[in-house]
């Protein structure tokens, strides 16, 4: 892997804070020593934005492709006509529009390899629905574009001081319950266990697994999800190598620091995980997509219409998003080469003699 690498990111929905957090990362040209940026958006928009916010003066080269984007320089690729206009704090099926195209694009490159990272800014996920885009959010679309035989997509969300990843995502509550089945939390936990190793080189990852109900079920008292299925799942997943431990309170867990003893947390639900790390970590945490065979990360943050327009967001999740993928790509390349060619594991059967069994799979 090239050491400087190429992150492509997308404007989101145009009428939120995603120009403004973009304009205020890269202004800082020390990015630009880390990493080849291109952004799909519109040059008439950043202008529109700099000037309303009086930023200073982003310098963008303009490209018809991110195989054209020059190294030494911030890259723009145009996905949306002239006549596109701004309108900071609105919801509109024309912003809806402008950020389905900057991500379709963006995703179709990542594919091919003409950029190395996806970073997404927020996109209202209303507005954005059409007939080409029918999903929850960016997970589910990136995992239906990765193709089915990849079709395990685990919302991770990191910080320095946490890692909480999603059993479900983008569900109405009511749905959660039937939708947690004892071979999902195992799949789920798998794919976190590997992301925990390849994405952030932790070895013997140990990841907590929280309850859906109160006090953990109360023993059945509150809810049986604990005991026939998310107990279960934490056995089966064990027997796979794979060290979790639950499932625990959250509120008890999460109020008594408990996960800084874990390297990762499997949360039930949306808010459940969500609530607490956005809690500790609002202005620097980062959304990754694992499980997938592409990296792509975003800030935590939504649109910020309440704020858009005002000069008032903060870069700085936006900023991490950027490093934090830079960070996974080169740990998955150094993961898959100090894996490429592993040791024949071989050993001698108890009771013969000179015999050799060769459990590689080879």
């Amino acid at each position: 892997m090239s050491q400087k690498l190429k992150v492509g990111i997308t404007h989101g929905d145009i009428n939120g804070i995603g120009y403004e957090v973009i304009l205020k990362v890269l202004e800082d040209n020390r990015m630009l020593e880390l990493c080849t940026p291109i952004v799909y958006g519109s040059a008439k928009i950043v202008a529109a934005y700099r000037k309303m916010l009086q930023l200073p003066n982003v310098v963008f080269a303009q490209v018809r492709s991110a195989a054209e984007a020059r190294e030494d320089a911030n890259n723009i690729i145009n996905v949306v006509g002239e006549e596109v206009r701004p309108e900071p704090g609105v919801s509109s099926a024309e912003a809806g529009k402008a950020a389905f195209a900057a991500l379709e694009m963006a995703v179709a490159d990542l594919k091919r390899g003409d950029i190395d990272v996806l970073v997404t800014a927020p996109i209202n996920k209303k507005n954005i629905q059409s007939e080409t885009f029918h999903f929850p959010g960016h997970t589910e679309y990136l995992e239906a574009a990765a193709g089915e035989a990849q079709a395990r997509a685990l919302m991770i969300m990191c910080c320095d001081r946490l890692r909480v990843a999603l059993q479900t995502t983008h569900l109405p509550l009511k749905e959660v319950s039937e939708a947690i089945t004892e071979d999902a939390i195992v799949e789920k936990l798998k794919v976190f266990d590997h992301a925990l190793r390849a994405d952030f080189r932790v070895q013997n990852p140990r990841i907590a697994v929280l309850a859906l109900n109160p006090h953990a079920g109360d023993g059945g008292l509150l809810g049986s999800e604990e005991q026939e299925i998310i107990i279960p799942a934490i056995a089966k997943a064990r027997e796979a190598n794979v060290l979790a431990f639950g499932p625990y309170a959250a509120d008890g867990f999460f109020g008594s620091s408990q996960f800084k003893h874990f390297d990762g947390v499997l949360a039930m639900y949306h808010d459940q995980g969500l609530g607490a790390f956005k809690a500790m970590s609002m202005d620097r945490g980062v959304n990754f997509t694992a499980g997938l065979n592409f990296v792509r990360t975003s800030p935590d943050h939504g649109t910020g219409y309440d704020i858009a327009g005002k000069g008032e967001a903060s870069p700085e999740s936006l900023r991490e998003a950027i490093y934090t993928a830079i960070d996974i790509a080169r740990n998955r390349s150094d993961y898959a080469e100090a894996f490429r060619h592993p040791l024949r594991k071989q050993y001698y059967e108890k009771g013969s003699d000179n015999v050799v069994l060769d459990l590689s799979g080879e």
